[in-house]
């Protein structure tokens, strides 16, 4: 490879570099040393928006991905709005013994990735996505998707569109399990297609009563598992049930009361709340959201808990849209405009048999280092209630 240039200086950026060192990098600040008129591989970081300057006056615009198009091992490829991560890790834990590699979006930068691997299982954004033209999974799962990243794509079509071009350049005998809503998409690939668990567990043989994950890992559970009946025809339940979810995914954290606090702060759209509320349909819940929506349309969220007994507690800066909606629904909803008096609000009123949930449904950025950074401040709060 001759010339290559890399828009940004991130994770991503500094990976190409140390694989390809003849690439340059380049970002807002040096981008007058840019010449706009070369025809060079350019490489966009997944965090640069398609209207950032650097993306419009650029030429050959690839992904990452597309530096492998040509000497990528066999790949299975994750996306969706919600579970990637989880379903990633699930069909890492699964395939390890066969020779897989887990990256991309999660964990290693896919320029790090070592490929004498046999597998390369990579959690894969619509930011990549976007950006990718030449690269193609040999599997490709696909969860279901919900509106996100507005504010980076420009609109929810834009986006559902960047979630299902890993289909454009897949051949014939690739397979792609994806919702049903996309059963007609043309691709050469084999489309499975499914509405819910019922119908994965029925394509593939898998028995749910045997998989010890609730809703939402369920999904994600059987997906993976649907992974391992493909390439090597086995459903293996032993090794799914020893899997361990990331923390900050619907933990379950109690106080020295026995008052239940769940962090789920991982929960930055919409679709996540809604699914981490529906076990607790029948419950009093205190409910903490807010933060960076992205742009996303909220009202999906405010009508699937309108009937709920739920009090809303708000923090972050989307905080006028969130009391609107709140008054609509006639939700009660207390704001602090403090996290932690968020906390000791909800502590302070805290019904018996009732729980506290830190579902945002947003992102962190506006006010935290990251969503582990909120979640930690959560449980460090009910620790600190344990102690007192």
């Amino acid at each position: 490879m001759n010339e290559l240039r890399v828009l940004g200086k991130g994770n991503t950026a500094k990976a190409i570099k140390s694989r390809f060192p003849q690439a340059i990098l380049y970002d807002d600040k040096d981008f007058n040393l840019y010449d706009k008129n070369s025809d060079a591989i350019t490489v966009v970081s997944p965090g640069i928006p398609p209207f950032n300057k650097m993306v419009q006056e650029s030429n050959n615009i690839q992904s990452d991905y597309d530096l492998f198009a040509d000497t990528m091992p066999f790949s299975i490829w994750i996306s969706g709005t919600n579970g990637k991560t989880t379903t990633t890790q699930m069909i890492q834990c699964l395939l390890e013994e066969y020779g897989s590699q887990m990256g991309g979006n999660i964990g290693t930068a896919l320029c790090d990735l070592d490929e004498k691997k046999d597998i390369w299982i990579l959690e894969t954004s619509s930011f990549t996505l976007h950006y990718t033209n030449r690269a193609k999974p040999s599997l490709y799962i696909l969860l279901p998707i919900s509106e996100d990243h507005i504010s980076w794509h420009g609109s929810y079509e834009e986006y559902r569109q960047a979630k299902l071009k890993a289909l454009d350049n897949m051949k014939e005998g690739e397979i792609a399990i994806v919702p049903d809503e996309f059963k007609d998409y043309k691709t050469n690939a084999c489309l499975i297609t499914y509405k819910n668990t019922d119908d994965l567990c029925s394509e593939f043989g898998i028995d749910k009563d045997l998989v010890n994950f609730p809703e939402p890992f369920l999904m994600d559970a059987i997906l993976a598992l649907a992974c391992k009946k493909i390439l090597f025809d086995e459903i293996d339940y032993k090794n799914i049930n020893k899997f361990r979810i990331d923390e900050h995914k619907i933990e379950k954290v109690y106080d020295k009361y026995n008052r239940l606090w769940i962090n789920d702060s991982k929960a930055t759209n919409v679709d996540a709340t809604i699914n981490a509320l529906v076990p607790y349909k029948k419950k009093k819940i205190y409910l903490i959201l807010g933060g960076d929506d992205k742009g996303a349309n909220l009202k999906p969220l405010f009508n699937n808990i309108e009937d709920y007994n739920i009090e809303i507690f708000i923090i972050g800066t989307n905080f006028d849209k969130l009391i609107k909606l709140s008054n609509k629904h006639n939700i009660k909803y207390f704001h602090e405009k403090n996290y932690i008096k968020t906390l000791e609000k909800i502590s302070s009123i805290f019904e018996e048999n009732a729980l506290c949930m830190l579902s945002p449904a947003a992102s962190s950025l506006d006010e935290f280092t990251s969503y582990a950074h909120r979640g930690n401040i959560f449980k460090e709060f009910v620790k600190n209630l344990s102690l007192n």
